[in-house]
């Protein structure tokens, strides 16, 4: 049993695994390159900041309302064609964007985006699931997570210069990179969804119901509300306005949100290991713990130093929390039947997370100050704990299956 755990991380990922991997790399980088210029491109359209941060805020509403209906059409119609059209979809929205001559021009072309965006995440999330071995689902997640993430730490600095020639030269560069992406996806992952299964053990779409039914899938839902509200909604949109608020310097805001990058950037690299041979759940719960530790915090902190020592902290239990959460979502539904909606559901969770939890903590920072925004903060990633404290352990349930 050992030498079994010693080799299996071992193992290569797919090739075809591969390919979605540097596609996520690629697609990153092509959304850092609007994400900074895209606030004072819809300034140029004469509206205040209310209207410019609704053209940030519209792009995930649409994600999150299109969700349903992105994974039905991943059940109806397969991963490649849906993750296919998402991207030339969002690619089009990028080039229509760059062209828009007007402020609602800019807000539908960049709804439009959203829909896309959905679409390709859902089917991406389907095709891990699918093409993953159970054996090594945890460095997947790890190592596609680490993608984005590289792509969008770059992505901003190459935004940043090319809109030295323009605001709209982003976009059309971003629409360019997603049209590549797509291609190579589409000649690269040719035949995927119809690769041959043991009609034995080929079941049939898994239902939200059924998924409900599972403890580790609502401990999963309840985790990715969290880590949405905490690492993509209040470290990305809150954090940065404290650091500036406190030191009076933007710089500490960039330092904050790098050092955060970096801790779940190191973090992915052991994370997804881990899950594959400790198991899912306790990595899960070990990451909510400090992601409210880090987080939590934070509000506390006037030095420098530690606030800096937070963010890194908070950075490390996002780092802890997706290998584990996402495997956990892949094994209940299994390598031989399809769930797009129980994958849309997950993801709408971890959406819905990112857009209240900025408004929410705002909110309470507004009305009692930072202190207690952070620490409302942690007690959503405490109570989002609870449900794994009783989930099953998912890591070998395909090898070992009951009933």
């Amino acid at each position: 049993m050992k030498g079994l755990k010693e080799k299996t991380p071992r193992e290569p990922i797919p090739s075809e695994l591969k390919v979605l991997i540097a596609s996520a790399f690629v697609i990153a980088i092509g959304f850092g390159l609007v994400s900074p210029v895209l606030p004072a491109y819809a300034r140029s359209f004469d509206v205040g900041v209310a209207a410019a941060s609704v053209v940030v805020s519209v792009f995930a509403f649409f994600r999150l309302l299109f969700a349903p209906v992105g994974g039905a059409l991943v059940t109806r119609l397969g991963e490649r064609p849906v993750y296919v059209t998402g991207l030339l979809l969002v690619a089009a929205s990028s080039l229509a964007t760059a062209f828009a001559q007007s402020y609602a021009q800019l807000l539908v072309f960049r709804g439009l985006g959203g829909i896309g965006s959905t679409m390709f995440t859902i089917s991406a999330m389907a095709l891990l699931v699918r093409l993953a071995p159970p054996t090594m689902r945890g460095r997947v997640s790890s190592s596609y997570a680490s993608s984005f993430l590289i792509g969008g730490t770059l992505g901003p600095v190459l935004g940043g210069a090319l809109a030295t020639f323009g605001l709209r030269l982003p976009f059309i560069v971003y629409a360019a990179a997603l049209v590549i992406a797509a291609l190579v996806v589409a000649v690269q992952l040719s035949g995927t969804r119809l690769r041959p299964v043991d009609a034995a053990t080929q079941g049939p779409p898994m239902q939200l119901r059924e998924a409900l039914g599972d403890a580790a899938y609502r401990a999963s839902l309840a985790s990715g509300f969290a880590n949405g509200w905490c690492n993509f909604g209040v470290r990305v949109a809150v954090l940065p306005q404290f650091a500036v608020a406190v030191h009076d310097e933007t710089w500490v805001a960039g330092v904050a949100l790098a050092l955060a990058a970096l801790g779940t950037a190191l973090t992915l690299q052991v994370a997804g290991r881990v899950a594959d041979s400790v198991g899912r759940r306790p990595l899960v719960i070990v990451g909510l713990v400090v992601t409210a530790v880090g987080l939590g915090l934070i509000g506390l902190s006037g030095d420098l130093v530690l606030l800096l020592a937070l963010s890194a902290l908070s950075g490390v239990g996002s780092g802890l929390v997706n290998p584990g959460q996402q495997a956990t979502v892949a094994d209940v539904v299994g390598a031989d039947r399809s769930g797009g909606t129980v994958l849309s559901t997950f993801q709408m969770a971890q959406d819905a997370g990112a857009i209240l939890g900025p408004v929410l903590v705002g909110l309470v920072a507004d009305r009692a100050g930072y202190d207690w925004a952070f620490g409302v903060t942690a007690l959503v990633s405490l109570l989002a704990l609870l449900p794994w404290l009783v989930a099953p352990e998912t890591l070998d349930r395909e090898r070992h299956p009951t009933g």
